[in-house]
């Protein structure tokens, strides 16, 4: 089955959400589990989440993927940052438990100056920190386009904080297409040897998600520019490619592209229709 959702407001509540992603085509979603730009974070209500575990169980939506917020840096300098993002990252997975075979993506966040090491370190900390044995939603460390002093731009760098943490069977990889593109992994003429080497440094079974987004800017300009499907530096043919792939086909696709909801319903139907 093709799994296929975009990003949708939260504002709403989840029921709302679900019944969205039915609407437009979609068999999955992705939101932001809080003010993506801040902290705050609405009241958990029980009974629209019980309600929305129906509606998905008897209308096939599965994999909803939370999306922690930008300002969540676990390996900022200063260490209230810090404290702010692991308070986050628990919360939200304690939140999470609520709804079955939930993904939690995250972005592994900026040095600031201190170096890559130090950077890596503290983002393991926080989630050696942040994970519990038992739990049920998998958290997924997002790959990143390399701007500024960000961690996570290779897969090199993503491995040695995975192999930090003590709970590494709760960790997966979500692959933003748009990043790793933008990071100098070759995905439209290359895809092959781009998987082959995400195998051999962190291994495909780490491999849970991708975000599907074309690219503004070259390869290899570790900028973070989304484009829409086929209207980028990435193309349409190759994301035919991607969603077609037998490796990747059978993971959940997020769309975050920068549309209304009616451009990710036309995305969806297109994505569709590319030999699916």
């Amino acid at each position: 089955m093709f799994t296929i959702g975009c990003h949708l407001s939260s504002s709403k509540g989840f029921l709302a959400m679900g019944k969205e992603a039915v609407k437009i085509g979609a068999n999955t979603f992705q939101f932001f589990t809080r003010n993506p730009r801040g902290g705050a974070v609405k009241p958990l209500d029980l009974i629209d989440i019980e309600a929305y575990n129906r509606f998905s169980t008897s209308n096939g939506l599965c994999a909803v993927l939370a999306h922690a917020p930008y300002t969540m840096n676990p390996c900022a300098e200063k260490a209230g940052l810090r404290e702010f993002a692991l308070n986050v990252m628990r919360d939200d997975l304690s939140r999470l438990s609520h709804i079955p075979d939930s993904l939690y993506n995250f972005h592994p966040g900026c040095h600031v100056g201190q170096g890559v090491d130090i950077g890596i370190d503290l983002t393991a900390q926080m989630l050696n920190s942040a994970l519990k044995p038992g739990q049920k939603t998998t958290v997924l460390i997002e790959t990143m386009s390399g701007k500024g002093s960000e961690i996570g731009r290779s897969f090199e760098e993503i491995q040695s904080i995975i192999e930090k943490v003590e709970q590494n069977e709760h960790l997966g990889v979500c692959l933003d297409t748009c990043h790793v593109f933008s990071a100098g992994y070759d995905i439209v003429h290359n895809l092959d040897g781009v998987l082959d080497e995400f195998d051999k440094i962190i291994g495909l079974s780490r491999l849970k998600a991708i975000h599907l987004n074309d690219n503004m800017t070259p390869f290899g300009s570790r900028k973070d520019r989304h484009e829409k499907i086929g209207k980028g530096t990435i193309g349409l043919d190759a994301f035919g490619r991607i969603v077609n792939h037998p490796i990747l086909k059978s993971l959940p696709f997020y769309l975050e592209t920068p549309n209304e909801i009616e451009g990710y319903a036309e995305e969806i139907v297109l994505l569709k229709s590319l030999g699916l």
